[in-house]
């Protein structure tokens, strides 16, 4: 069975096979499930925390005032 990859944006799997990868210059790799989340972290610089679509809506990091 293939592993399920999780979307470097929203949080949300997708299986791998399908999908999108990019590397950054300094070798950072992010995966994307759709467009939209490659749109909204690359081109438009959206923060996931703020999105209530992403899994990541509302969560703070702790330690941070």
């Amino acid at each position: 069975m293939p592993k399920l990859k999780r979307c470097s944006f929203c949080g949300n799997d997708f299986p791998y096979g399908t999908g999108m990868m990019y590397v950054r210059n300094d070798g950072a790799i992010f995966w994307f499930c759709s467009s939209k989340c490659r749109k909204n972290s690359l081109e438009l610089g959206r923060d996931p925390r703020k999105l209530p679509w992403t899994r990541y809506y509302g969560k703070e990091e702790k330690g941070k005032a």
